[in-house]
């Protein structure tokens, strides 16, 4: 089997219905983005010794659980953690909740005073940035798609539970080739004040959210049914330079309309980006894929053992998630 990498590595299925509320023409997408996610709760990201001891183990805490209150008050970010730590009229411990696959857990967390500051033995965050590629924006209800699957934190390997979010302006500055057995990535900047619009969802299908810019209403694409995509040419778009949307050629390989994400198995065949990237890289997550003039669907995963290969979720999957 080959090893499969996800994409955005930032440091659900719906039944189909026979009444779609989603356009089938779409502005399609291509830019670069910047993206930014607040967790719903404090992600615990991993635990360390405090004079040689690990004091969060009492608690059954682990990483990628979520801490939602101390002392019986909610938390919502390393901030309100902190206060509480500070504020409590314990500074030997605090009690906890916690959320791990929606079951909520209670512990008693030690505090040991270090250099006047209180250590809880956890790595905490409570935000996650990085890049990706917009998708689609639904002209009717300003709905946007991007990235093709969810965000999965690097440290706890799991996908990460927002509270909000927003996607702004990126631009390329460089290309990391990748090569077989190692992944490249895009390299960038972002301007989080352009920002374009909000996150609501992180699923397995994508981000979604409200676009929040203009839009221009007469470049629409049409959306292909999953029955009108055929093995052979077609092409990604994509940036790997500045803000520059351009157009490289693929080839299909195979069609999986059984599985919920991994649809589509292409292989690039355009040597101009394959002299740059050197095959599929991180950040190429979302990139649309076009065939015939329509849009149907978008770049998810690269083959690490294969880097010219990737995968690619249908379209019409992610425009029923974002209109779930």
């Amino acid at each position: 089997m080959k090893r499969i990498l996800i994409f955005l590595t930032i440091t659900l299925i719906v039944p189909f219905s026979s009444i779609l509320a989603y356009s089938s023409n779409v502005i399609v997408g291509g830019e670069n983005v910047g993206i930014m996610v607040k967790t719903k709760g404090i992600l615990v990201v991993g635990l360390y010794k405090v004079d040689n001891e690990l004091i969060a183990a009492s608690t059954n805490i682990k990483p990628g659980d979520y801490i939602v209150k101390v002392n019986n008050k909610e938390v919502n970010d390393i901030n309100d953690f902190t206060n509480e730590i500070n504020n409590s009229d314990n500074k030997d411990s605090i009690n906890i909740e916690y959320k791990r696959d929606d079951k909520i857990y209670t512990g008693n967390l030690k505090l040991k005073k270090v250099d006047n500051e209180y250590k809880t033995g956890l790595y905490v965050k409570d935000t996650v940035s990085g890049i990706g590629t917009l998708t689609f924006i639904d002209p009717k209800t300003k709905l946007y798609g991007a990235l093709g699957h969810q965000i999965i934190d690097s440290n706890t390997n799991t996908s990460l539970n927002i509270n909000e979010g927003s996607i702004y302006y990126s631009y390329i500055t460089g290309i990391n080739k990748s090569s077989n057995g190692k992944v490249g990535e895009k390299e960038s900047r972002q301007e989080k004040d352009k920002i374009y619009g909000d996150v609501k969802e992180n699923t397995n299908k994508g981000i979604f959210g409200n676009y929040k810019n203009d839009i221009n209403n007469d470049k629409l694409t049409p959306v292909a049914k999953n029955d009108e995509i055929v093995l052979g040419g077609a092409s990604i778009l994509t940036v790997v330079a500045n803000d520059e949307v351009k157009e490289y050629r693929i080839n299909i390989d195979k069609i999986d309309y059984k599985d919920s994400t991994k649809n589509i198995l292409f292989t690039i065949t355009d040597e101009e980006l394959l002299n740059k990237t050197g095959g599929v890289v991180q950040g190429m997550s979302g990139s649309p894929i076009m065939q015939n003039g329509k849009l149907i669907g978008a770049v998810t995963h690269a083959i690490v053992d294969d880097c010219k290969k990737g995968y690619g979720i249908f379209i019409t999957n992610m425009l029923q998630e974002a209109d779930n």
